[in-house]
């Protein structure tokens, strides 16, 4: 990943923990309206990939027992991992592309409501995302992958030279000149992997995306709905596909790039279908960024627009990210694919421990307070999640206190310790495992490994029943609190 040049060394603090009388009076673990439903605090799990679904998507018995240990402790809602919207094969991610993956998701309610005792509402995150390969062998690529033109046989020198011999004789080159025949696309392809963008309109099923995705993600919603989630929200964050239509970056001239209105626009015809399929009452928010945090991306200006627009559509609730791009992400190995994370905007996105004058910790709190103060000058009073680096007691209550967001989101500090939620309430901060932010976790998530914490996957290893990582070396969810 990439690191600031300063490098600063920050260690988390707790601060000063509350009673849990004073946990008890706070804003913290206040009640606080989401559309038609209320949560018991303002607590918040964030999306995160465990790399625990089976290789066609199902909820598998891993699964359960992740959602079940974070739903032990109460926070006010837990939001499941991004979870395809489409009938593909995408590796061991969940899906809700099809019905036949509702008894998974039907088990996985079941195991968090009974976990939670009924206190946690329980969201589902529902994504698309287009095509991405791994990065090429150079004689792969030339030899089978690249699709010969006549700007290469121009570059060969014999207009009629067949594909074979100009592809010969690209193998020949040395890596430098073989780059000069190439267009940018195509040393993209070649230095990171073939990679989908929606500005990719001579390709039809790019070009009618549009007509296709809000059905995609409607369906998928009903799905959501009939497993018994309590919400849903629409991934519009980060290197996918709606993001991408979003960003300053979406030249499409077809009506759904170019200008801010125009990028805005499928998201928002997104979100209607959904809304019609799942009816008035039902809770459907998005997750979307503050900030690109690349060059030539959107940044907190068209976010201020976004969230005005979606909360005036009728959003139920807006989560603010940032960064997560592929657009400056670090080249991968030969094999491996690119990764979201790697770059500047991912820095952003999860920032580590070495940091700069600004720090890690509640990095994205001030353009998510800019959002906020927009949106209630509009009129709306949408409820607005704020997520990064937020680890104490102190930092959440003061966030709020100061009217910067509505409700906290805690995703590598849950991770840390899922139990932060009822040891902070009942009294017994003191316990907490604060989040070491040495991004351990997304080391593991980056090479699409179990995600485990470094707190706590190695200790008691021989509990009776305790399950392990694929390796054998790391168990996969911390041991059951017991106050």
């Amino acid at each position: 990943m990439w690191r600031p040049p300063e490098r600063i060394k920050y260690t988390a603090s707790g601060g000063t923990w509350p009673s849990a009388a004073e946990a008890a009076a706070s804003r913290l673990f206040s009640p606080v309206r989401v559309g038609k439903l209320q949560l018991a605090q303002r607590t918040w799990v964030p999306a995160m990939v465990p790399w625990r679904a089976s290789e066609d998507g199902f909820v598998t018995p891993e699964v359960l027992e992740w959602y079940e240990c974070f739903a032990r402790g109460r926070p006010g809602a837990i939001v499941v991992e991004a979870t395809g919207i489409r009938d593909v094969p995408s590796g061991p991610l969940l899906r809700a592309g099809h019905d036949r993956f509702l008894p998974g998701l039907r088990d996985l309610v079941r195991v968090v409501r009974e976990a939670s005792g009924g206190q946690t509402k329980l969201f589902i995150q529902l994504i698309d995302f287009l095509s991405i390969r791994r990065r090429p062998v150079p004689s792969r690529y030339f030899g089978q992958f690249l699709a010969i033109t006549a700007q290469h046989r121009a570059a060969f020198g014999d207009p009629s030279a067949s594909d074979s011999d100009v592809r010969t004789w690209l193998l020949s080159l040395a890596p430098e000149e073989a780059a000069k025949v190439l267009d940018e696309r195509e040393l993209d392809a070649l230095e990171f992997g073939a990679r989908e963008r929606v500005t990719d309109t001579h390709l039809d099923h790019i070009r009618d995306l549009p007509i296709h995705l809000p059905g995609l993600f409607s369906a998928a919603s009903r799905r959501a709905c009939e497993a018994g989630f309590d919400g849903i929200e629409l991934h519009f964050a980060h290197a996918y596909t709606m993001a991408s239509f979003l960003s300053r970056s979406n030249t499409r001239a077809d009506g759904y790039g170019g200008v801010i209105a125009d990028r805005v626009k499928l998201p928002l015809e997104v979100y209607s279908r959904v809304r019609q399929e799942v009816g008035p009452d039902y809770v459907v928010g998005c997750r979307f960024l503050a900030d690109e945090c690349i060059d030539g991306g959107s940044n907190s200006d068209d976010a201020v627009y976004f969230g005005t627009e979606f909360a005036r559509a009728g959003m139920d609730f807006l989560s603010l990210s940032r960064g997560g791009k592929f657009d400056d992400a670090k080249q991968p190995k030969v094999g491996d694919a690119a990764y979201p994370y790697t770059g500047r905007s991912g820095y952003e996105c999860m920032p580590s421990y070495y940091s700069d004058a600004a720090g890690p910790f509640g990095r994205n709190l001030e353009p998510t307070a800019r959002i906020r103060a927009a949106v209630r000058e509009a009129g709306f009073a949408t409820p607005v999640v704020v997520a990064g680096g937020i680890h104490s007691f102190e930092q959440a209550e003061s966030c709020l206190a100061a009217e910067r967001a509505d409700i906290i989101g805690f995703a590598r500090q849950a991770l840390a310790d899922p139990d932060w939620f009822r040891k902070v309430v009942g009294g017994c901060g003191s316990q907490v495992r604060l989040c070491l932010y040495t991004n351990y976790c997304e080391a593991l998530d980056q090479r699409h490994r179990q995600v485990t914490c470094e707190l706590w996957d190695r200790e008691a290893l021989d509990e009776p029943g305790v399950k392990k990582s694929a390796d054998g070396k790391r168990r996969l969810t911390p041991p059951v609190w017991r106050p």
